[in-house]
């Protein structure tokens, strides 16, 4: 099997609307419900979500991340906003994202 092609183009997302409404929204109450302790599972839901819809040059992403995973990554960066005073705050969101691509492979 070749390279995977959408409407002629090799790079393309084929997630539709209506899925991503609903896996925010089952995110957003779990995160709720949990009173923010279930975060990085939702995060983890919706990343998958994302990145196992996403074709890069015909190749179809995989995302391998696992809640577990992140959590404890969750914890360590807890642990050093305070010590640093929330100094620390500012690379979450860059370690956040470093974290997702070391979990995104490709499958093909």
């Amino acid at each position: 099997m070749g390279p995977e092609r959408k409407f002629g183009r090799s790079s393309f997302f084929d997630g539709g609307l209506l899925a991503l409404i609903g896996w925010t929204i089952l995110g957003f109450l779990v995160t709720v419900l949990s009173f923010g302790i279930l975060y990085p599972w939702s995060l983890v839901m919706v990343y998958g979500w994302k990145i196992n819809h996403t074709v890069i040059d015909g190749h179809r992403m995989r995302f391998t991340g696992s809640a577990f995973g992140l959590f404890g990554n969750w914890i360590k960066w807890l642990f050093l906003i305070i010590i640093t005073v929330g100094i620390y705050s500012f690379w979450v969101g860059i370690k956040l994202e470093d974290w997702k691509a070391k979990q995104t492979t490709f499958i093909n």
